[in-house]
């Protein structure tokens, strides 16, 4: 090789450094472009008697400077990052729906349970009782708006879904193509990695995974395998699987992610393998807190017309008659599985006496065959009860066959309070109607010589009451330490010759009261039907007392620990709590993605600084190169000289 050869391969070796500088510099502000650079090498010298003489140089290759390891761990963070945005966003409006107080729980119940104490003051009232009613209704209202706002999120989360699930087709389309340039362009470039094409595809990869955590493979051929969740592919090689959005059979309400399968046919992905990524932020706040949140709203809702109704049929309204339901609120929701091969459904109603019990969960259950056939799933915390049969009462709920006739791995879904609060309304609209009375009354004989008094008398829980609850009842001493009671409406002698202590219950018909004080034989006294006891607030005072009672919340082994307005208040704080987690993991993900970011930008960024100076080093290169062919061409003409 002679001195031209040795100065054109150092200026084809500048020029190539001076386009690569040149092509960071104009790239310095392109999304996931990784700076270039040229690896140098030498040519093969030539041996000669005096040793190894130089040829020259040569490159080699146009290096991408990138890290795998960086990359990784940026990929890592960003998917976590995005993750809590998406859920964040969604959050948020449910805490400042709960946190607005004028479009809350806590005033409307307020209002009506200050209605129920006007009503106890005076009972005869039309205008007080009209007042009681309305507030009931604005009370229903209220649970139904925001049950609806709930519906409308959930319905907005279904859409979303459905709009990560499209992008994500399109990058994984995107990336499969891409893949397969890279693949031709390293064949035909005698294995020469093609950088840009490289940046596109890991920028690409990033898009993905800010939409779903995505795991990758390097394959022989330089293309990626990219798989989500515990191993689904998305692209491998030149292939794209698609993903699709599809009701969960269990649950037409939900839409869910679906891996399009061989046929077309779509496959269910478990929710809990989707995770990172907007994507998976949509899910878990669908799952851990929309799902909650409708539930222990429908629980309130259940619990208040389950305890109200109860007492208030307890009660007597205007007309005489004995009190109907106060309020109308839809039973649990059954889904069965729409991949069952058998037939119906069971079911499944809230047992007003473990009502208390009701944990705001939902549960799957599960035909499964053998000795124990029943499989109750609580999906809030994946519990499991087996039962070898039905019906069954958990937590608050009684789950009977009914017409269900599974065959095996037939299961359905039982939303116990997911529709509460959207169903929930006031059952009468005429004020008459309201049982403010209790309908027994007692009273003693004049003529009693005694120093006995008998309480007023109430009556027994649970409703419907006794048939023979309004009958006259007598209670006679026949003798200052014994009595007889008789009803004296049917005729028929209750007891006979019972001992006298005073303040003992005293339990007939369905009402129980109490005599006190020393009666004397001969002494009368009676339980009553209340006729005209329009002035008695004695049951409207007892319905105003659930306001201050723990009605929800208990368990098998303790009693309730929360009242309505209580609970609300848990739910609110629950919400704003998970608000605020969310925020600070975000903050905390957002903070490791930047550091990440910059780590891997510090290395493979371009620095138009450092550029400039390449430049500058490449340009004196190739002007020292120009500068040898031009001594070569010198000394050329000087021997051509010498031979003229």
């Amino acid at each position: 090789m002679s001195i031209f050869s040795i100065g054109v391969s150092g200026l084809n070796a500048a020029q190539t450094g001076m386009l690569t500088t040149s092509h960071n510099i104009s790239n310095a502000s392109t999304a996931g472009y990784s700076r270039q650079a040229i690896v140098q090498g030498t040519n093969v010298p030539i041996f000669t008697g005096a040793g190894f003489i130089g040829q020259g140089t040569r490159v080699e290759t146009v290096k991408r400077i990138y890290d795998q390891f960086l990359g990784s761990q940026v990929l890592s963070a960003q998917a976590s990052s995005s993750e809590m945005d998406s859920y964040l966003a969604q959050i948020k409006q449910i805490d400042n729906l709960l946190a607005d107080e004028s479009a809350g729980l806590s005033p409307a119940f307020s209002a009506f349970f200050k209605g129920v104490q006007d009503v106890a003051a005076n009972p005869i009232s039309t205008p007080a009782r009209q007042s009681m009613l309305s507030a009931a209704q604005a009370l229903t209202s209220r649970f139904q708006a925001l049950d609806q706002t709930l519906t409308g999120i959930r319905q907005g989360t279904n859409q979303q879904i459905a709009g990560q699930i499209t992008q994500i087709n399109t990058y994984s389309s995107q990336l499969a193509d891409i893949n397969q340039r890279i693949v031709l362009a390293q064949a035909g470039g005698a294995n020469q990695p093609p950088n840009d094409l490289l940046d596109q595809r890991d920028q690409m990869l990033s898009d993905l995974n800010k939409l779903v955590r995505v795991s990758t493979v390097t394959q022989g051929d330089g293309s990626y395998g990219v798989f989500i969740g515990n191993g689904q592919p998305l692209v491998v090689g030149n292939q794209a699987y698609q993903l699709q959005a599809v009701q969960a059979s269990d649950d037409p309400g939900r839409t869910t992610v679906a891996m399009v399968g061989v046929g077309g046919t779509p496959l269910t992905l478990p929710e809990s393998q989707i995770t990172g990524g907007s994507l998976g932020g949509l899910l878990n706040f669908r799952s851990q807190t929309l799902d909650s949140t409708q539930n222990a709203l429908g629980r309130i809702a259940l619990t208040l017309a389950q305890n109200f109704n109860d007492q208030h049929k307890l009660g007597q309204d205007l007309n005489g008659a004995l009190g109907t339901n106060f309020f109308n609120v839809a039973g649990p929701v059954v889904l069965p599985n729409g991949l069952n091969t058998g037939s119906g459904a069971p079911t499944v109603s809230i047992d007003g006496a473990t009502i208390a019990q009701l944990s705001g969960s939902d549960y799957k259950l599960s035909y499964v065959g053998g000795t124990t056939p029943y499989r109750l799933t609580r999906l809030v915390d994946n519990q499991v009860q087996n039962f070898t049969t039905l019906p069954q009462t958990v937590d608050g709920i009684t789950i009977s066959t009914g017409a269900w006739s599974p065959n095996a791995n037939d299961s359905v879904l039982i939303q116990p309070t997911r529709s509460g609060a959207s169903t929930l309304v006031a059952a009468f609209s005429d004020a008459r109607q309201i049982a403010a009375a209790a309908p027994v009354r007692t009273s003693m004989a004049l003529t009693n010589t005694g120093t006995a008094a008998i309480s007023a008398g109430t009556v027994d829980a649970p409703p419907p009451p006794n048939p023979n609850l309004q009958h006259k009842v007598t209670i006679t001493f026949t003798s200052a330490t014994t009595f007889d009671v008789v009803d004296v409406t049917s005729t028929t002698t209750l007891a006979t010759g019972i001992a006298y202590t005073t303040g003992t219950n005293l339990a007939y018909n369905g009402w129980t009261t109490q005599i006190t004080g020393s009666p004397a034989a001969g002494d009368k006294f009676t339980v009553e039907a209340n006729a005209n006891g329009v002035a008695d607030g004695r049951n409207v005072a007892l319905l105003g007392a659930l306001q201050t009672s723990n009605t929800l919340m208990s368990s098998a082994t303790s009693g309730p620990t929360a009242s309505y307005q209580s609970a609300y208040a848990q739910i609110v704080s629950a919400v704003g709590s998970k608000t605020n987690e969310v925020a600070a993991i975000g903050a905390a993900q957002q903070g490791l993605a930047d550091h990440a970011t910059q780590a891997l930008q510090s290395l493979s960024g371009v620095n138009l600084d450092e550029e400039a100076a390449n430049l500058l080093r490449y340009q004196q290169a190739y002007q020292a190169s120009a500068k040898v062919l031009q001594i070569a061409s010198k000394i050329f003409d000087e021997i051509i000289a010498l031979g003229q």
